[in-house]
């Protein structure tokens, strides 16, 4: 476990280095078409106006700048000091609070009961899931908020990019399997699962055959906000399709990208 967390720590600071904050894009990460997971997220959050919120794993700080600007009380800890110092950045060119922490998702140094709302993208397929989910119990209030997304395991596409993108990716991701979020019924009581991108993952394709993007050379995640707007009739229309096609036959909703978990504490 040591060597894991050094190793995704060692990358993280990497990638941090080479972030231009400029490209951060802090309101596209929430509001884009393209970003089905952040929107689904605060609409079922509602108003976050003076609600402490804890980013778990908070990357770059698109979310936590985000929901400091929309007035929430800002809490953002990563293993990574170079993601922190990024955070530190983007919330002073976005002339917002933001208080910052170095600690592991398994391991924080917050008191019980004290967050409102805690969030995580992209961060439980990197860490044993159950222990963060323990200490995400343990720092939430009674009746606290626990928003996750994170991508699925299930589709061939998905595992053949996966093992192209090598140099975007750590090592050590596990991404999630649908029978794992069995555990969420230990420990809260109110479980919303959605999921995204099906036949909207027609865009990746159309990414690496057509535009010639190698997945190594920009991350398409990333990619997919930064081009929303050029993609938002292509996107839109395949979402629509998404919807229908699941509500028709849910048990292919494990083969989407995303997984979004919407959760109250027991």
């Amino acid at each position: 476990m040591k060597k894991i967390l050094h190793d995704e720590e060692v990358f993280h600071d990497h990638w941090a280095d080479n972030i231009n904050i400029d490209d951060l894009l802090v309101d596209e990460s929430f509001e884009a078409c393209t970003c089905p997971e952040n929107r689904y997220i605060i609409r079922k959050l509602g108003k976050i106006k003076n609600k402490k919120i804890l980013d778990v794993g908070c990357g770059a700080g698109e979310s936590s700048v985000y929901f400091a600007k929309n007035g929430a009380i800002v809490t953002a800890c990563d293993l990574s000091m170079g993601m922190l110092n990024v955070v530190k950045k983007l919330a002073k060119k976005n002339k917002v609070k933001v208080k910052t922490t170095q600690c592991y998702s398994h391991k924080t140094p917050f008191e019980s009961d004290s967050f409102d709302i805690v969030y995580t993208a992209n961060l439980l397929h990197h860490v044993v899931s159950e222990s963060t989910l323990k200490e995400v119990i343990r720092i939430l209030k009674p009746g606290g908020i626990f928003v996750s997304w994170d991508p699925l395991s299930h589709n061939i596409l998905i595992n053949i990019y996966r093992q192209m993108a090598t140099n975007v990716r750590t090592k050590d991701e596990h991404p999630i399997r649908f029978e794992q979020l069995k555990i969420l019924n230990k420990y809260f009581s109110k479980i919303e699962i959605n999921t995204t991108w099906f036949f909207t993952m027609w865009i990746f394709i159309r990414f690496f055959l057509f535009d010639r993007i190698h997945p190594n050379k920009e991350r398409y995640w990333k990619k997919i906000v930064k081009d929303h707007k050029k993609l938002y009739k292509t996107y839109t229309t395949l979402e629509k399709i998404d919807k229908s096609f699941l509500t028709l036959f849910p048990f292919m909703k494990k083969y989407c990208w995303n997984v979004i978990i919407y959760a109250v504490k027991k």
